[in-house]
């Protein structure tokens, strides 16, 4: 404790800054990595399954098979499937496209919660330690002036390397906070690729029943509703 608190004296009040930053980058890091492991799906068939249920019209089966799962594309069927049944009424591919879309959309939101933070503390960590670097810099040479350059060169070394601690402090920050950002956006790009692959694959299947995906605007006369408090999404 005493080495650390030795070590932040010299690295100033920007060194605490950076220190601050890596606390937030750390909680960010480990929060996103709990939140997309909680995405899995408890059950790999659920996607057969579904599609099952969706052609038999059993539609408040189906949406009680995703209702309680986390995952994005989860979360945008049970839209979807309240679209299809909702008060006894079909709708078009196109309109369940958009419904999916809508939904898709706030869920790449809150998949992308925190990384802009994250890509901010990574970009402006290294920048924070060469500010501190030459500010060091900057008083270690003031002092060499005030006593006319009669300086012992190990007492100017001894400047210049605790002047450069904030910029391996940056660095050191930086790096592990980059690769993190890079991968979690990288979760994020996967996680939308399999959900259009996904419900790419459940309206070609509600396409091969006739009837199921009306042509243009027209709607079939009867479909089974989607119970559960769903609502219409326009």
């Amino acid at each position: 404790m005493q080495s650390w608190v030795a070590f932040l004296e010299k690295a100033g009040p920007i060194g605490i800054t950076i220190v601050l930053c890596s606390v937030v980058a750390l909680f960010i890091i480990i929060e996103r990595v709990m939140f997309f492991h909680s995405l899995r799906l408890k059950d790999a068939r659920l996607y057969h399954r579904l599609r099952k249920r969706a052609q038999e019209r059993k539609f408040e089966e189906a949406a009680a098979m995703v209702r309680e799962e986390r995952h994005p594309w989860a979360v945008a069927m049970v839209e979807v499937l309240a679209r299809l049944g909702c008060n006894g009424r079909g709708a078009t591919r196109t309109e369940l496209e958009k419904t999916f879309s809508h939904v898709a959309a706030r869920e790449v939101r809150r998949m992308e919660r925190f990384l802009p933070t994250l890509f901010l503390i990574s970009s402006i960590s290294p920048l924070l330690g060469l500010l501190g670097t030459v500010a060091g810099m900057i008083k270690a040479f003031q002092a060499i002036e005030n006593l006319g350059g009669k300086v012992d060169a190990s007492v100017l070394a001894g400047g210049i390397w605790e002047a450069m601690l904030t910029t391996a402090l940056g660095l050191g920050v930086a790096i592990p906070a980059m690769v993190a950002h890079n991968y979690l956006q990288g979760r994020v790009h996967a996680t939308v690729a399999d959900m259009k692959e996904e419900t790419g694959a459940f309206l070609d299947a509600l396409e091969d029943v006739d009837g199921l995906l009306p042509e243009g605007g027209r709607r079939p006369a009867r479909m089974q509703s989607v119970g559960g408090g769903n609502r219409e999404v326009r």
